[in-house]
């Protein structure tokens, strides 16, 4: 088909370079010229911008005793020095971070007068004085950035398009236009189901129904557990205190930063800033604290009645009847801190006295505000004299500043988390904030057996905002029982007669408690106006490279055991097809059709012109062909043992499979060796091994050619995703390879150097992920659509996806380990809105043929001071999106523009801090509480395989590693960014947890520096997709005997990636503790037993991110150079 269609968004014209990454709103980028689109917007901060630096003088530091020198203000004139110098010894601007240390006398220049680093060596003439290409603003003067980079400010979209939007291109199988226009008719009956998983139907059936109900309720077993009672919110005496509570009587109406009286001294530092401003434009905020505290003094403005969170006076508060609260399965402490109050049973969405009036909500909000004193997120810590920053359990999500009642209902940020918990109120204030506003999702999250069951609804009317087509959620307001208003748009809508029955009390006239106004994240069984098509069934088509190489790597044997071992488990009903194919120079096709004795195998030769020789017996129904699948795939692996062909023709086979699976859509699985070098698609070698520890910039990060995107635009629109298994021992061009699955909705498996007899840990790894993928929920022809509050603006979009229209992510498969982020802006001030909200709703088809939409809906405060928004910082969640922003951005410019862009992150939100938060100026590096890790946290990314330089990495390992900081859910890419380090040759049971009657150690978190190891130890190493556990030379021979089975350090085996089971409390704690560690993650991490000697012992001491290496610099030096910036 053709992709004109896409060009828009994804950017396939003719001749043009594929951005390797989110797709821009396609709306945003088209200002029209001349006309403004509100008097408060400006261009929107981002730190992936370039700054602008001044004209370019010899000398690397400014010569002279290094002194601090005052903050520059902006207002003064002349250029800005906003660029900073690199360390000595590092010849080029964009590695800041690259060459020695920054002594704290920098190194004499010739040159008198200090002068800012040389600009980058580019083949291109460099730019005139104060436009660096590596700067980090636009000058005023310069033209706007093209539309690639972040900085491009949006206009407003104007009020978020329906679900029923029809797609562009292809047929969708999402709600039609007519459907959306007018609510159904509550013509057939509802029912209400706590189901544990989404593909249960539900039945009206239960005791004490009655027959005559429109709707059944229906809660097998016991409630799930609605919330743990030691959330990370709670005061818990082993971590510190966090400031008093809030005293005395409540404050002006005034919204709020994060609480002052739970942990946040845990919380974690934000990252950088996503809206790129212009230097100099605007007021900026001054040193002095006193306008913000003058600022908060005043009463904000209380906004139009029955905007806020109101509550109708119709019904007495007499309706609170909460469940008990259940215990929480322990989980790892990363996902428990990460995990709010997540209730699955219904809430009581109680009613205040009074009308709906402004002074609701606020009250509440303004208990909370800050008091005399500063909460403990906004204390000032000089991170050059603390040094034992890092918490000795994992950093828990901050807690939005919202009244108690609205909280505990708010939605999970394990599914849906934003940057900043306090949405600032204008543009202005967010550029002056200097960090990125942005939301992390991880929409299909398997609830099952996360926190709680996801509560499924029944019904023929799914109510909606006529207006945005918002879902209601716990967050609009009930003017009274006939009316609520959107909180959203703030439309007025009727509620419909068939929700006024609450089917969780059976009782009718209270629709504030229905399960859809009490849960955040809620499912619907939609009904078939939803439907453009009956659902498709699940189709699955495996493509395998049967090539010489891949014959050789042993993958065949374990793929098609894997494949009979799980046969039974893939997700599906009667409908469920399948089919195979095989490729090397040829195209091999297997006829399966019911009847045959064996399995034909039909070959094509011609790749140029491919075609299908029998079209109808190639995708087979499973049930009736179960017995000739079986025969294939015991015979495939013998079929080709002796084979000599060394070619493949991977293009011709994925065109081959597009053809066989676009009548109905489905899953298409691909498993590749090599380089293609056959037919079309095929590439040439572009890496060049003399490079892969240059400290110049990386090439060939980009693909090669548009074959591959422009298939897996044509899969998308034909509801097919594509996931790519690349088990290799050579370079096989993975940033060429990856469009066909990132475009495509799909996900990327890499195993470097994948051998079934050289690399067991490898193929452990892929049988146990192959296990996940063959057996894991799937969702089918999904589209997502996520919506915010009037007056702000989604402009980019991070993950694996098409862009179907400005706000419509195609996703032809959803799985449950697919994360998503975006980017956003402040179109409009939000002077007279409290809170604000975003809605995410996820509409698919599962594999039961059901067609089911996953709403998740979250709730923020809005504030108007600097103070508060830093005090609300998520920096882990600014982390994740700053990741996702630097691979765009190594992509489309360069891998040094990216680590420059990151650096400056840092830079600019301490010193927004320090020039606009702090009121009382401190010598050293000072950060807030809540950012005090954002440092640690940046250098950890530039020493990530994705951005590190001058260490020999892979291009293919460095591209991999991009990928998974794009799609991995934030819990699972932070362990990647900032792996944890555990001492467990001493693991015992106090303070551990209980989990299925296993005792599972809790030992302590420890920074990632050799200083912290020692020879008498052994030290687990977790960072996601590996684990090492080092053995000291000097280990005690206990542990050793215990634990592996040896007697002393020389009889450690040198490849040893399995723990013995010995039958002794120590092996049993080890092995219970790094299995409770696997279990936490939807993947298969391999473990690798180390000595000194190793060979993994480098990769190992890579990831000591607080160490100096020879090409990188220590924490301690970082925050040198830090400071030295910030103090210009």
């Amino acid at each position: 088909m053709s992709t004109a269609g896409f060009n828009s968004q994804n950017g396939t014209g003719t001749g043009q370079a594929y951005a390797n990454g989110p797709s821009q709103n396609p709306v945003a980028l088209q200002q029209l010229p001349g006309v403004s689109y509100g008097m408060t917007h400006q261009p929107a901060y981002n730190p992936m911008q370039p700054k602008a630096t001044t004209s370019p003088a010899p000398g690397l530091y400014p010569s002279g005793p290094y002194q601090p020198v005052p903050p520059v203000s902006s207002h003064q004139p002349g250029p800005q020095l906003s660029s900073y110098p690199s360390s000595p010894g590092q010849p080029l601007l964009s590695r800041p971070l690259m060459g020695g240390p920054p002594p704290h006398t920098p190194p004499q220049s010739s040159s008198p007068s200090p002068g800012p680093r040389l600009p980058p060596a580019q083949a291109t003439p460099p730019p005139p004085p104060g436009v660096s290409t590596t700067s980090y603003y636009p000058n005023p003067q310069q033209p706007m950035a093209p539309a690639w980079q972040y900085n491009t400010a949006t206009p407003p979209m104007g009020p978020a398009t329906s679900m029923s939007t029809h797609p562009r291109g292809p047929v969708a199988n999402h709600m039609n236009q007519a459907a959306s226009l007018a609510a159904p008719s509550p013509s057939s009956s509802a029912a209400y189901s706590s189901a544990p998983t989404p593909h249960s139907t539900t039945q009206l059936s239960g005791p004490g129904i009655t027959p005559t109900s429109m709707h059944g309720y229906h809660q097998p077993g016991t409630a799930p557990p609605p919330m743990n009672l030691m959330a990370p919110q709670t005061y818990q005496p082993s971590r510190p205190a966090y400031g008093p509570p809030p005293t005395g009587p409540p404050p002006t109406m005034k919204p709020t930063p994060p609480p002052t009286g739970p942990p946040m001294a845990n919380a974690t530092p934000p990252p950088p800033k996503t809206d790129g401003a212009v230097a100099g434009n605007g007021p900026q905020a001054s040193n002095s604290y006193n306008h913000v505290d003058n600022k908060m003094a005043g009463l904000t403005q209380p906004g139009p009645p029955g905007r806020h969170l109101g509550h109708y006076p119709s019904l007495p508060p007499g309706y609170q009847n909460t469940s008990a609260p259940h215990t929480t399965p322990p989980m790892h402490p990363a996902m428990q801190a990460a995990t709010q109050p997540y209730t699955q049973a219904p809430q009581p969405y109680q009613q205040l006295p009074g009308g709906p009036g402004p002074a609701q909500l606020s009250p509440s909000l303004a208990a909370m505000s800050l008091q005399s004193s500063t909460p403990e997120s906004l204390r000032a810590v000089n991170l050059l004299q603390e040094r034992n920053l890092l918490p000795p359990t994992p950093v828990p999500a901050p807690t939005p500043c919202l009244p108690q009642d609205l909280q505990k209902i708010n939605c999970n940020p394990e599914v849906f988390r934003c940057t900043l918990t306090s949405i600032p109120q204008t543009q202005s204030l967010l550029n002056k904030a200097k960090m990125p506003l942005g939301l992390l999702l991880h929409p299909f999250k398997d609830l099952s057996v996360a926190i709680e069951q996801l509560p499924v609804v029944t019904s023929s009317t799914i109510v909606r905002c006529r207006s945005c087509r918002t879902y209601i959620n716990p967050f609009v307001s009930f003017l009274d029982q006939r009316r609520w208003k959107c909180n959203l748009c703030y439309r007025v809508n009727d509620v419909p007669e068939e929700f006024m029955y609450n089917p969780v009390s059976r009782s009718y006239g209270e629709p504030h408690k229905r399960p859809e106004v009490q849960n955040a994240t809620i499912e619907f069984i939609a009904p078939s106006e939803y439907m453009l098509r009956p659902p498709q069934p699940a189709v699955y088509l495996f493509v395998l490279d049967v090539s010489h190489n891949a014959v050789e790597t042993g993958y065949l044997n374990v793929f098609c055991q894997s494949l009979l071992d799980n046969i039974n488990a893939l997700p599906g009903d009667s409908r469920t097809k399948i089919g195979f194919i095989t490729f090397d120079s040829t195209i091999h096709f297997y006829n399966l059709q019911e009847g045959l004795s064996q399995p034909q195998m039909l070959i094509v030769s011609d790749i140029e012109d491919i075609f299908l020789p029998t079209p109808d017996s190639l995708l087979v129904n499973l049930n009736e062909c179960k017995e000739l699948v079986q025969d294939l795939l015991k015979s495939l692996p013998n079929l080709f043992q002796k084979t000599m062909e060394t070619q493949s023709a991977l293009g011709s086979a994925l065109q081959a499979a597009f053809k066989l699976l676009s009548p109905t859509g489905g899953r298409m699985s691909v498993f590749q060796t090599q380089l293609p070098n056959l037919g079309v698609g095929a590439l040439q070698s572009r890496e060049d091994p003399n490079q892969r520890a240059s400290a110049k910039d990386i090439q060939h990060l980009s693909p090669a050619t548009d074959f591959y995107k422009k298939l897996a635009l044509d899969c998308s629109g034909q509801q097919v995703a594509v996931d790519l298994f690349l088990l290799s021992s050579q370079y096989c061009d993975l940033a060429s390879l990856g469009c066909i699955s990132r475009f495509s909705a799909g996900s990327v498996y890499y195993y470097p150097s994948y051998h079934h007899q050289h690399n067991p840990a490898q193929v452990e790894r892929f049988q146990k992920d192959l296990k996940r993928y063959i057996t894991r929920k799937i969702g089918f022809e999904a589209v997502m659509r996520i919506r915010c509050t009037k007056g702000m603006s989604i402009h980019t979009f991070h993950g694996n996806f098409f862009v179907r229209s400005t706000d419509l992510l195609s996703l032809p498969n959803v799985n449950p380990d697919a994360g998503f982020a975006v980017q956003m802006s402040i179109e409009e001030n939000l002077d007279d809105m409290q809170v604000v909200s975003f809605q995410a709703a996820l509409l698919y088809t599962s594999s039961k043929g059901e067609r089911r939409i996953r709403v998740h809906t979250l709730c923020l405060p809005v504030v108007n001071s600097l103070s508060d928004i830093f005090a609300g910082a998520d920096v882990q969640a600014i982390t994740g999106l700053l990741a996702c922003m630097a691979v765009d951005r190594s992509v489309t410019a360069s891998l040094g523009d990216a680590r420059d862009a990151m650096t400056n992150a840092a830079i600019d939100s301490l010193t927004s801090y320090r020039q606009s938060v702090l009121t009382i100026q401190q010598p050293g590096l000072l950060a807030p509480a809540c950012l005090r890790l954002f440092p640690l946290y940046v250098l950890a990314l530039l020493k990530q395989r994705a951005f590190r330089t001058g260490t020999s990495t892979r291009l293919d390992d460095r591209v991999s590693a991009m990928y998974q900081l794009k799609y991995q859910p934030l819990i699972y890419s932070m362990l990647m960014i900032h792996p944890a380090l555990y001492r467990v040759d001493d693991l015992s049971d106090e303070g551990a947890l209980n989990v299925n009657e296993r005792t599972i150690p809790q030992p302590k978190v420890l920074q990632l520096s050799v200083e912290k190891l020692s020879r008498e130890g052994a030290f687990l190493m977790d960072a996601g997709i590996v684990m090492y556990l080092w053995i000291g030379r000097n280990c005690h021979p206990n542990f050793l005997m215990q634990v592996l089975g040896v007697p002393n350090y020389a009889a450690v085996p040198e490849n040893l990636y399995l723990l013995p089971e010995l039958d002794t409390a120590e092996s049993q704690r080890t092995i219970a503790f790094i299995g409770w560690l696997r279990d936490q993650r939807p993947f298969f991490p391999s473990l690798h037993v180390i000595r000194d000697e190793s060979q993994l012992k480098p990769h190992f001491m890579q990831n000591m991110i607080e160490d100096r290496t020879e090409s990188a610099l220590s924490y301690y030096e970082f925050l040198l150079h830090l400071q030295q910036q910030i103090s210009k």
